[in-house]
């Protein structure tokens, strides 16, 4: 998006004009390089006709000087052979300069001032643009000696000090606007590889925070799902011993029921379990235990509120009837959003809670009355955000994070569908 001051200047009738003029010449030079070439060989071709055409051959500053027995044809050979090599200027500067330089020295050995000398200048400006920055150092002194060589030398002028630092100020103008040119294009080329490689590196932080957090999900479901099918386990054990001892017929379906569970959670071990290796010995040292649920909201809370965020907490419906899945990810998702707004929502604020159960749905709200800094809430590599966005997509979720519609605060809303009959048993 462009900053306001460039809006305005292409607003700008005049300016607005030129802009959009430099556009197309660009747009033109890109496609069809060879015009620009072209038209500035013409122009420096076309510069030799007064020379051609006058009786004197006119040096700079004023003084007249004859031209002696050169004939026409000589002096057209010379601005052919300053003006045609100015078609590889930017193919091959160094090369162009050269030529060129010869023929200009060759040229002041015999006394003679043209016009075409201009085409020194372009030489040394396609140089500093274009070629080698070495290459361009001893351009500018070959050139600094020809020309004092020319108006002392081989072609005096009538004012040489004034001739000399005319000369040698154009030359240097033309080698300064070459190199300025050239710094802007090596700035904007950076600025370009620096967004490109920035927008590769944010992709990899979406990336890689997404990977974290589904495996930190995964981790979590693993947990959930080995403690259920172990109690189920348990479960059809007991029960099975239970009918063996009362000569039941069901003994055997139940032990049944139980085999299969235990081949179900080693099933689950060996396809979940490798994500749960950055835990190390962790496990070995520390016991299990059940993941938090919606009864320990109030516990979080507290703890948010000594940590200086005041909280209002308002729910609706039977949510302690839920399963432990759903009710993990509504923990998670209230965690997550009261972190957010710890972080980023400054000294003063506090924070809504509400949970609403409807039929089929919970809803998740988290509004806060901080300062919304949008780069800091929505921070592309923030796993808090990250997380939110896939744990609702695990229940087929919606999630709306933004500013809230006051324009004071910052507002988290997630949706959940709740599965038919997850339900805690």
């Amino acid at each position: 998006m462009p900053s306001p001051g460039l809006a305005d200047a292409w607003a700008h009738p005049l300016l607005g004009r030129m802009l959009r003029g430099r556009s197309a010449r660009r747009r033109l030079d890109r496609r069809h390089p060879w015009v620009l070439d072209t038209a500035v060989v013409l122009v420096v071709a076309l510069s030799s006709l007064p020379d051609l055409f006058s009786p004197n051959s006119h040096g700079p500053f004023g003084d007249t000087m004859d031209r002696g027995d050169l004939p026409a044809p000589v002096l057209l050979a010379f601005a052919v052979a300053l003006a045609v090599p100015l078609w590889w200027r930017r193919r091959a500067p160094a090369l162009t300069y050269c030529v060129i330089s010869a023929v200009l020295l060759v040229q002041w050995s015999l006394g003679v001032w043209q016009q075409t000398g201009m085409a020194t200048l372009i030489a040394l400006y396609s140089l500093a643009l274009h070629g080698s920055l070495r290459t361009l150092g001893w351009a500018a002194a070959v050139t600094a000696a020809e020309m004092t060589l020319a108006v002392w030398l081989l072609a005096p002028i009538e004012h040489p000090f004034l001739g000399l630092f005319f000369l040698l100020g154009t030359a240097t103008a033309a080698v300064a606007i070459g190199l300025t040119l050239r710094i802007r294009r090596l700035y904007l080329a950076a600025l370009e590889d620096r967004a490109a490689r920035l927008e590769v590196e944010h992709d990899q932080r979406v990336r890689l925070t997404t990977a974290a957090e589904r495996a930190r999900i995964a981790r979590e479901m693993h947990d959930i799902v080995g403690h259920n099918l172990s109690v189920m386990v348990s479960l059809a054990d007991g029960a099975a011993t239970l009918a063996a001892r009362r000569e039941e017929t069901s003994g055997e379906p139940l032990r049944i029921l139980a085999d299969t569970g235990r081949q179900a959670m080693s099933e689950l071990r060996r396809v979940l379990g490798v994500l749960r290796e950055d835990r190390g010995h962790e496990e070995d040292v520390r016991p299990l235990g059940p993941q938090p649920g919606i009864h320990d909201l109030d516990p979080l809370l507290s703890r948010v509120r000594a940590a200086g965020l005041p909280v209002t907490y308002r729910t609706t419906g039977d949510l302690h009837a839920l399963g432990s899945g759903i009710q993990l990810t509504v923990y998670r998702i209230v965690q997550e959003a009261l972190t957010n707004t710890l972080k980023h929502a400054g000294p003063d604020a506090t924070a809504d809670v509400t949970l609403t159960r409807d039929a089929g749905t919970v809803r998740v709200e988290v509004a806060d009355t901080g300062v919304p800094t949008a780069g800091e809430r929505s921070g592309v590599a923030g796993h808090g955000l990250v997380g939110i966005r896939q744990r609702a997509a695990m229940y087929g979720g919606t999630v709306t994070l933004g500013p809230r519609a006051t324009g004071h605060g910052w507002l988290v809303d997630v949706v959940l569908d709740v599965p038919p009959g997850d339900h805690q048993p």
